[in-house]
Order: structure tokens, then C-alpha cells, then sequence
């Protein structure tokens, strides 16, 4: 009687290299660390933080209303790791500035058109929010000043 083959890791699904190797050969930084090394909690993240955020998106791009928790957990490590890419670049521009600006996140996404126009409003319309919120405070203490 043959064993039956393990079932497949959900990154063997969508086609990622099994081993630990890039297209390249060079080996990757994710191995773990001795379990007998003190644990740096500052560095490590929580799992599961953006679960129900990624499942309502997912949903809304088309997948299934309950993904598989794997699949949820696949898609939190590519945003997880494509952000933390993101601010570690962005620090690299402002470094000579010394000061990390919403500016340098401009000029990093430049020239994927798509984000950037996103980006540029939603940049707007949070502005147009904080003085909506700031002329509604000033006429609400009118007010108060007024009737006292």
C-alpha cells in the first residue's frame, strides 16, 4: 500500500519556490532562531493583527466570504512585508533630511500611476476633513460664547 503525498502548502499553490532560495539563489533571512535564544518581542510581530480587515477585503475583491485561514495568513505576510519594504525605503530617501515625510512616500509609488493618484486623494480629502473639523469647532465655541 502507498502513503498518500502530504497535501501541498498553500505557497506551493500559488506557485512560490519550496525551497528557501529566491530566483536568484541567494538564501532568505527567514529562518528561525534557536529556541534557545531570549525571544526580542520588539521586533517580532503579532499574527492575525489585520485578519478581519483582509477577509473583508478579500471578500470585496471577489474571493470567498470565510477564506481559509492560511490564505488570510499568506496575504497578511506579502502586505506585512510589502509595507515594512515601503517605510524601510522611504527611510532610506529621508535619511539625509532626517525627517521621514508623507512626500517621500510620493516619491517612492511615482510611478505606479494607480496608487499615486489614490494616494494624492485621499491625502486631499483628509485635509478637506481636518477643516471641515476645525471651522465646525470655531463656529460650535461661537455658539457657546454666544448664548453664555
Amino acid at each position: 500500500m502507498q502513503n498518500p503525498s502530504p497535501s501541498p502548502s498553500p505557497a506551493t499553490l500559488i506557485g512560490a519556490p519550496s525551497n528557501p532560495t529566491t530566483q536568484t539563489g541567494a538564501t532568505t533571512n527567514k529562518a528561525k532562531a534557536p529556541a534557545s535564544a531570549p525571544a526580542d518581542t520588539s521586533l517580532k510581530r503579532k499574527r492575525g493583527f489585520f485578519q478581519k480587515d483582509l477577509q473583508h477585503l478579500m471578500y470585496g475583491f471577489g474571493d470567498d466570504p470565510n477564506p481559509l485561514p492560511e490564505t488570510i495568513a499568506l496575504v497578511e505576510d506579502i502586505v506585512v512585508e510589502y509595507i515594512t519594504d515601503l517605510v524601510h525605503k522611504a527611510q532610506n530617501v529621508a535619511s539625509k533630511r532626517g525627517k521621514l515625510l508623507t512626500e517621500d512616500f510620493l516619491y517612492l509609488i511615482r510611478k505606479d500611476y494607480p496608487k499615486l493618484h489614490r494616494c494624492t486623494e485621499l491625502l486631499s480629502m483628509n485635509e478637506e476633513l481636518k477643516k471641515a473639523r476645525k471651522a465646525f469647532d470655531v463656529s460650535e465655541e461661537n455658539l457657546a460664547t454666544a448664548t453664555d
